[in-house]
């Protein structure tokens, strides 16, 4: 049976964080009650977690095959959490370059959600301890593009059951050992699109599709670790746009309130579904990421008339209007606005610089494309580690899109032709990429405009130690054991 009901409620989009917190809580707050705890026989949740919302607002997501949602244990109180989705068989969203090889989603499982009280000190869901934000964030953990490739179109079978060749476990658990304040995920989630061929044993047997079963497997199961260690601050992928896994996206991951009509599940609805608008996640200091959903993006310039103009156009105001506010910021979302990509060849014209779709429509706002006061940009698509400096032109580019997902084929050189340059009228000033290596990024405060990264592979090993001050960044190699 197909269920496309949900149980969320939509209160609006409140400017400011403490307004929005409230409105948010008064939603998803359940009256306090001294319920009796569930039987010891009951199943255990499948997935529990915090994620960030507007505001910084903590949201307690628990995923779980019980009849019933657990009650969260908020200091002394008891408190019944709130259905966000039951479990369903939804609509099916074939996959564009293999629709004979989908399936509708299913997800059998309840999704259910609370807004942390303001002022707790300690949470617990079925026993387990929730990571609750600090008040000041000083160390991040960021990572992207995390799922096992299974894609027919691209011939790419990734092998999921090796964890050398798929190791976001490995990389989970290695970054929750660093104990960060939060972790930022730069979006895909879920790349198990369509099943494994036979004869295939590095993937055999695998889930695939966009229901529970794989999401669990390339997100949930794999990074148990980090969720338990750390909030989540969550940007939307292109892998999770309504005709791939939005569906999936929208029940399990955006801290955003469910709607009928916004859930991926009917194609008519897709301009809804695949656009949120920005929002601001405080890291106290003055400092804060901007989370923007421009998923639907795409690489190539957008055609005059189409409604992403309109809603990127707002994206580009709401971030001008977050940066004026803050001494530093990040700007969060999936696309590298100045990210480079290697194609086949090694001249000016075998590189992917920047992105024309943003550039082009965040340029209708200022010829210099982004805001003032955006000082560093967080992103991933592109299969590898890079820093883009600009000598403080434009905000450097961070891309960290090695965390999992099959390696991007072509390297690109340690130095780029002096032609290429993924910012107009901005000549990259310092530039370095990591091209065949999984792992993770981490930023850690060192002043109040001031930031170091450094970039980890699988076994710990240091790759990468730069500093980042305002728009400008500096990164050096290193090697050896962490």
């Amino acid at each position: 049976m197909i269920d496309r009901k949900t149980s969320g409620a939509n209160p609006g989009s409140p400017r400011f964080g403490l307004i929005l917190w409230a409105a948010t809580a008064t939603l998803l707050f359940a009256p306090m009650a001294k319920a009796a705890p569930l039987p010891a026989d009951a199943p255990g949740p499948d997935a529990t977690f915090v994620v960030l919302g507007e505001g910084g607002a903590p949201i307690a997501r628990t995923i779980t095959s019980a009849r019933e949602c657990p009650q969260l244990i908020a200091d002394a109180s008891v408190l019944a959490m709130r259905l966000r989705a039951r479990p369903a068989l939804l609509p099916l969203r074939a996959t564009a370059s293999a629709p004979d090889l989908s399936k509708p989603s299913d997800f059998p499982v309840r999704v259910c959600e609370l807004a942390i009280p303001r002022g707790t000190r300690h949470a617990t869901i079925g026993g387990r301890a929730l990571p609750l934000p600090r008040r000041e964030i000083r160390r991040i953990v960021v990572i992207g593009d995390t799922g096992c490739r299974l894609k027919a179109k691209d011939n790419a079978w990734q092998a999921c059951n090796d964890p050398v060749a798929y190791p976001f476990a490995r990389i989970a658990a290695r970054a929750a050992t660093w104990k960060p304040d939060v972790v930022i995920h730069v979006g895909d989630y879920l790349y198990r699109e369509n099943p494994c061929p036979e004869g295939r044993t590095g993937c055999s047997g695998s889930p695939w599709g966009y229901g529970w079963d794989a999401w669990n497997a390339d997100f949930f199961a794999p990074g148990r670790s980090l969720l338990a260690a750390a909030p989540l601050i969550v940007a939307r992928g292109n892998h999770e746009n309504c005709v791939r896994a939005g569906q999936g996206w929208w029940r399990l991951l955006d801290p955003r309130p469910l709607q009928h009509g916004r859930d991926c599940n009917d194609a008519a609805n897709d301009v809804r579904g695949d656009f949120s608008p920005a929002y601001a996640i405080p890291l106290g200091r003055a400092a804060q990421v901007v989370v923007m959903d421009l998923s639907h993006a795409g690489t190539s310039i957008i055609a005059p008339g189409d409604p992403r103009i309109k809603e990127y156009h707002s994206t580009w105001r709401a971030l001008a209007g977050f940066a004026r506010r803050a001494k530093f910021t990040f700007a969060l979302d999936h696309y590298p606005v100045f990210g480079v990509a290697a194609k086949e060849g090694a001249s000016a014209t075998g590189f992917d610089a920047g992105n024309p779709a943003l550039q082009t429509v965040f340029a209708d706002m200022d010829p210099a494309i982004l805001p003032r006061g955006v000082d560093a940009l967080l992103a991933g698509h592109i299969h590898l580690w890079e820093q883009v400096d600009f000598g403080g032109w434009q905000p450097s580019q961070f891309v960290a899109g090695f965390s999992g997902t099959q390696e991007d084929i072509v390297p690109i050189p340690k130095a780029l032709p002096a032609k290429v340059s993924p910012a107009p009228s901005a000549p990259i000033r310092r530039f370095d990429a990591i091209t065949d290596v999984f792992g993770y990024m981490t930023l850690e405060r060192s002043g109040r405009t001031r930031w170091t990264a450094d970039v980890y592979a699988v076994d710990g090993s240091q790759l990468r130690h730069c500093t980042l001050a305002k728009r400008r960044s500096y990164c050096r190699p290193l090697t050896g054991p962490r």
